[in-house]
């Protein structure tokens, strides 16, 4: 397996920030890591092991990325506004400064498809939903969608505009990104196991948006053994990425 680093210095949050490419070739796929995690966890918790062969056969790229939710989504006792802004500068880093990095390295003229698990699958939807000019699908593994966990009743511009549910709902049908997402590839998963409950509220409230505005999305409920852990989310990460670039 071709496997890269990359440490390079973000104008937007004012530090380096580090990612790993694997594979030489194929569709980008930008990999959020889950609540608080790194770069390097896809790798770490076998997310790559069931899809080598798509890696090594030039189908798929991926560029595995950092977060700073700890700043951010993560950081309860911190205040409001500012927490909501870094993560605001997180986005700007990923749209401004990631992802000509990865057109550079990649070569590649398809939209990027995003994906992640719990916390990175919300982002992986965030980032989608706001830039579908940008991105072109998006695979989320037991994601969150709405802010009510992570800033309680407190909502301003910045929240509005990085939480789907809110923003899909004040959404006019006629907006032009309506349209935009029905050219676009979306799989929603997520399981009715241990530690999912609040994942499945916020899935199906998506599910209704979604299918309000005519938007065609793959949502697929998995069974009441399948947890919100790394065992499953291998599983659902090879199956979904094999049907996604079919």
């Amino acid at each position: 397996m071709v496997k890269n680093y990359y440490k390079e210095y973000s104008v937007n949050l004012n530090r380096d920030m580090e990612f790993n490419v694997y594979g030489y070739a194929g569709q980008p796929i930008l990999v959020f890591p889950a609540q608080n995690g790194r770069f390097f966890d896809f790798e770490n918790f076998g997310m790559l092991d069931n899809v080598m062969d798509l890696i090594d056969g030039g189908k798929i790229q991926l560029f595995c990325c950092d977060s700073i939710d700890s700043e951010s989504w993560s950081n309860e006792n911190g205040e409001p506004r500012y927490r909501i802004c870094r993560q605001e500068a997180w986005f700007n880093y990923i749209v401004d400064e990631l992802v000509p990095r990865i057109y550079n390295i990649s070569q590649s003229d398809k939209r990027i498809i995003t994906t992640g698990c719990s916390m990175g699958g919300t982002h992986a939807v965030n980032f989608m939903f706001r830039r579908p000019d940008i991105f072109g699908g998006v695979i989320s593994l037991s994601g969150y969608f709405d802010s009510d966990i992570f800033f309680g009743g407190y909502c301003d511009d910045l929240v509005y505009a990085n939480s789907p549910i809110k923003f899909l709902q004040g959404m006019n049908y006629d907006h032009p990104f309506v349209d935009m997402y029905r050219k676009c590839k979306i799989i929603l998963c997520c399981g009715q196991g241990a530690w999912e409950d609040e994942m499945l509220r916020s899935i199906y409230r998506m599910k209704e948006l979604l299918k309000y505005k005519d938007i065609p999305a793959w949502i697929d409920i998995w069974g009441y053994d399948v947890n919100h852990d790394w065992n499953w989310w291998q599983i659902q990460f090879s199956y979904f990425i094999r049907s996604i670039l079919d």
